[in-house]
């Protein structure tokens, strides 16, 4: 049985082989590393991975605060903890807004219709694709300072870039999976520790003790076809050619256009040359050392109103992860998105830009002194779902017919976000795998939780109306 696993990571110039084996049979699936980050309620796929490695690597359910160069905006409580309401009044009722009025709030209602008339279908993403999530926001009607103090804050480090330069359908789905669909969904855990120590090297453990095998530091440069039947049966890295009898891509967006520009095979193909018109998106990560403990209310925390196309996250990392638990001093991780304009600066640069930005959120920070970092850029390493990006994302099939695509940039109907989509696309592929042999198990792939009843409702409604719509003369006549 071939089974085969996403793995996400920044590290995208070099990547792994995986090497499933079942009988005579060889696949070859590409991966890549994954980056740490927060682990939200509705990952039902990923924490029934967790539980199937038999491993404890979070924390428990945290709550978190957002702050802007004001102080302390908004305190996001444990919903699932709160009494069950209809969304959107559970997050709308229980979410403290310390500077953001009940006005301001109440204009965000009326952009519950388009909420409810996106379904993930690809009719939706093509209406609403080409449209950005501001332009959205204003038809809609939302004040300006909800939008400037609540959406785009959202979409800074949902999206990784300001509403001007995010997909409206990109924006209504993330928003809808992460806050909107059900009361709880903004819940979140943490690892105890990095991402690849908690839960890959146990994970890799079981995959290599089923008689997998891991080929590292291995760069893909071509794919070797079958002139006859069409398929792919190698996989060339540099001098060095590897049998294949399927291949999965798991690199993200800058990894698949390197691997195109060096790829004749790949370079005849329309669905990866038009890889080329997708962007990604830097990423700043810095861990500080401090000579002292500063007292820090929740252990995660979302910033805005720094940078007007940046985005940024802090954690006490005392809180959160086993080994700094005994510390004397406060260990933090503040992780920057959009953070083109931060790359060139030095380290000492970074680090007093950030030192400064947090004594703003927390004054006790401007008396500690920072006693060590570590500074690492990250460029073009996030996926940006830019207007219009809709139509060059892949699917998770290819016209070769045993190379197929799995990531969080690959299109598909699950409905999920962020890293449960990119396992979701992994299982995906395996399934599809298994399909093309004739053998194996499929792996099981929970759904997203079923809308709340008012909005399936709602959306069938929607749906009669659109019908109707469409018998209509000229109905696509105007843009």
């Amino acid at each position: 049985m071939f089974i085969f696993f996403y793995i996400s990571s920044f590290d995208l110039f070099w990547v792994h082989i995986f090497r499933g084996l079942t009988g005579d049979s060889v696949c070859y699936v590409v991966l890549i590393h994954f980056y740490g980050a927060g682990f939200w309620y509705p990952y039902k796929n990923i924490f029934a991975l967790v539980d199937e490695l038999g491993i404890q690597p979070f924390t428990e359910w945290t709550q978190s605060l957002q702050y802007s160069p004001n102080g302390l905006e908004v305190e996001s409580p444990i919903f699932q903890a709160q009494p069950r309401l209809p969304t959107p009044l559970g997050t709308f009722i229980y979410t403290q807004f310390k500077r953001l009025s009940l006005v301001d709030r109440l204009t965000a209602l009326p952009l519950m219709y388009a909420v409810i008339d996106f379904d993930n279908s690809d009719a939706s993403w093509r209406n609403y694709d080409k449209r950005t999530a501001r332009e959205l926001f204003k038809q809609f009607g939302c004040s300006e300072r909800l939008y400037r103090d609540a959406f785009n804050p959202m979409l800074l480090v949902g999206l990784f870039a300001p509403g001007e330069q995010c997909s409206a359908a990109a924006a209504l789905g993330m928003l809808y999976y992460f806050i909107l669909a059900h009361q709880p969904d903004f819940d979140v855990v943490w690892c105890r520790g990095t991402v690849g120590e908690k839960i890959f090297k146990p994970w890799v453990d079981i995959i290599e003790k089923n008689g997998c095998q891991f080929l590292t530091r291995k760069r893909v440069t071509d794919l070797l076809i079958d002139e006859t039947s069409g398929t792919v049966n190698g996989v060339a890295c540099g001098d060095e050619t590897i049998p294949a009898d399927a291949v999965v891509f798991s690199v993200g967006i800058t990894g698949m256009q390197r691997i195109v520009s060096n790829s004749p095979s790949l370079q005849t193909r329309e669905e990866f040359l038009n890889v080329s018109n997708l962007g990604a998106i830097d990423v700043l990560a810095v861990r500080m050392w401090l000579d002292r403990k500063v007292s820090i209310p929740k252990p995660s925390n979302a910033c805005f109103g720094f940078d007007d196309t940046t985005g940024w996250t802090f954690f006490d990392l005392n809180s959160l992860h086993d080994e700094y638990k005994e510390e004397e001093g406060t260990v933090l991780e503040a992780d920057f998105y959009h953070a083109n304009q931060f790359l060139p600066l030095s380290d000492a640069q970074i680090i007093n830009k950030v030192k400064g930005y947090l004594a703003k959120c927390i004054p006790e920070f401007e008396g500690a002194q920072v006693k060590d970092y570590v500074v690492v850029r990250f460029a073009k390493a996030v996926t940006h779902f830019s207007p219009g990006c809709y139509d060059y994302l892949m699917r998770g099939t290819t016209s070769f017919p045993n190379v197929f695509m799995s990531g969080d940039w690959i299109v598909n109907r699950h409905g999920s976000w962020s890293q449960e989509k990119a396992y979701v696309t992994g299982l995906e592929a395996a399934n599809r795998v298994v399909e093309y042999f004739g053998e194996g198990e499929l792996a099981r792939i929970i759904p997203v939780e079923a809308d709340e009843p008012h909005v399936q409702e709602l959306r069938r409604l929607n749906s009669l109306v659109r019908d109707l719509q469409q018998q209509l003369p000229f109905h696509n006549f105007f843009l």
